[in-house]
């Protein structure tokens, strides 16, 4: 294996996301010092540090592998991959640890990043855009740790890889490997060989849309740092919000974009550049978002239906009997903040009647499109597990039928149907696994076993919000440490969905 083209290329990704940082300790620091923002000295002080760091590693292990043959199999594509996500959690947990430490507030959020634990667990969630957070008191960080929490979550959305795929010239002719390792799902359609270019068109297009996200809040009634903010993480359906009512705080007008911006987050992105190649009939036919607006569409419509003229808790703790209108945009940003996976919040859907929270729960499973920015199962991967026991059961009573499989003008063979069925009895099992472990550590906090559920999922699927403890108004800051770090992990496993991570683990991916 070229274990020194592997560190060569973690060298150059760690440069750039600590240039990244450097910038905004700039920032932070012009804020510090022309506009008397006094909390921002220790948050420029915490990026100056972490970038420092950060550019000093990145130099020393390019340097020492500046002669290393430059081929990438696939092995080192999967090592490279997920050994970037890691690096780039801890290396983005350090702004929050050194601000903690540096800084004479006293408030909750500087106490809980006092916790590399906690930091680790903020950053990590933030990359993968699980959304899941052990804040609390939000708005007294800083603005500057508060644009880089939805930053990571941006840059998370489309891919670490991928983004540095579009914009290292470095890595060559290894961008293929790269991208396949990173861009992980069942299908892309409208991936060309010119993997740096896709890779460049799905940026340009994932640039737009926040652009495009950011005027519309700004117009919508939100400041000029709320929009950016919530814009990033609306795209990258990541749910890291600026207020610690979450959305539930700003105008209807707002809730309305953020619906619309998170549904188009969940679109597979392939799709996309469809558009851009002017191929409307493809993207119209396409059946995995014909299935993914169809069910939003119709979970959101019976959502209002058992919600219609009940009391409705909003995330900052107000009690409203809202009309037709309303009750559906509680409703349908319910089911589309799960569906998506970004795990913004309007609403207590945890006190929401019974059959709803179970619909909400199996939402937490399935997830977006492949090739978007969303998590979960994905819906294509749902439907062709659908088809193929719809087909078992026609089989049970006409044995001799051959009916192939089709989806749209795509025939679905064997090798790809036992693949789905594999991916999907995977998720089953991390989830028992996760869940069972989750309730054996915290088996001192008297934990439920819809809690220890819905948060297994909900950070793997990166939902972040989960049900009972871990709920739209709840955080994971009560958690163990120990908790923390498998979350994590479920986390990594979630965003990379799981192969690439499981097979670094065994003997043979490291045999010769």
């Amino acid at each position: 294996m070229n274990h020194r083209y592997v560190l060569r290329q973690l060298a150059v990704l760690l440069g750039a996301l600590s240039a990244g940082l450097l910038a905004l300790g700039a920032w932070s620091a012009l804020l510090a010092f022309a506009f008397g923002e006094e909390d921002e000295r220790s948050a420029a002080a915490a990026f100056a540090i972490t970038a420092g760091v950060g550019l000093v590693a990145s130099g020393a292990a390019w340097l020492a592998t500046r002669s290393a043959p430059s081929d990438l199999e696939r092995r080192e594509a999967l090592l490279l991959v997920t050994l970037t996500w890691v690096l780039g959690a801890l290396l983005g947990a350090g702004p929050y640890f050194l601000w903690a430490h540096l800084t004479t507030q006293g408030s909750a959020a500087a106490l809980s990043f006092r916790s590399p634990v906690n930091c680790f667990f903020e950053s990590m969630s933030g990359f993968t855009t699980a959304g899941s957070s052990i804040l609390t008191e939000i708005g007294s960080l800083p603005q500057s740790l508060l644009l880089w929490r939805a930053t990571t979550q941006w840059i998370g959305g489309l891919g670490i890889v991928v983004l540095f795929v579009a914009v290292l010239p470095s890595i060559g002719a290894a961008s293929k490997r790269l991208f396949a390792a990173e861009s992980v799902g069942v299908s892309r359609p409208g991936v060309r060989p010119e993997v740096r270019e896709t890779a460049r068109v799905l940026w340009i297009i994932y640039s737009g849309l926040t652009i495009a996200a950011i005027l519309a809040m700004r117009l919508a009634g939100m400041n000029w740092f709320d929009a950016i903010c919530h814009a990033f993480t609306t795209l990258a359906t990541g749910g890291y919000s600026t207020r610690d009512h979450s959305v539930g705080g700003f105008a209807p007008a707002v809730q309305w974009i953020v619906i619309l911006f998170m549904i188009a987050g969940g679109i597979n992105f392939g799709l996309y550049y469809q558009l851009w190649r002017k191929r409307w009939r493809e993207v119209l036919g396409d059946t995995e978002l014909r299935v993914y607006l169809i069910a939003i569409a119709t979970l959101a419509a019976l959502a209002t239906a058992f919600l219609i003229g009940r009391d409705i808790i909003t995330t900052p703790g107000d009690t409203v009997q809202p009309g037709l209108l309303g009750t559906f945009r509680y409703a349908l940003f319910g089911v589309c903040t799960v569906q998506t996976t970004t795990g913004y919040a309007t609403a207590n859907y945890d006190l929401w009647p019974s059959l709803l929270r179970s619909a909400l729960v199996l939402l937490l499973f399935v997830g977006g499109c492949s090739g978007s920015t969303a998590g979960g199962i994905k819906v294509i991967r749902i439907w062709i597990a659908v088809r193929t026991v719809a087909a078992g059961v026609e089989r049970a009573f006409r044995p001799n039928v051959i009916r192939p499989m089709r989806i749209g003008n795509t025939l679905i063979n064997d090798n790809l149907r036992v693949e789905v069925l594999t991916y999907v009895l995977a998720v089953i099992a991390f989830w028992i696994i996760g869940t069972g472990l989750l309730l054996a550590i915290e088996a001192g906090q008297n934990l439920d076993a819809t809690t220890a559920g819905t948060a297994t999922i909900a950070v793997f699927s990166t939902v972040g919000p989960g049900m009972g403890r871990v709920g739209p108004v709840q955080n994971y800051a009560w958690m163990t440490d120990a908790s923390k770090i498998l979350l994590s992990l479920w986390m990594l496993l979630g965003r990379l969905e799981i192969f690439p991570v499981v097979a670094l683990l065994t003997i043979r991916f490291w045999r010769e």
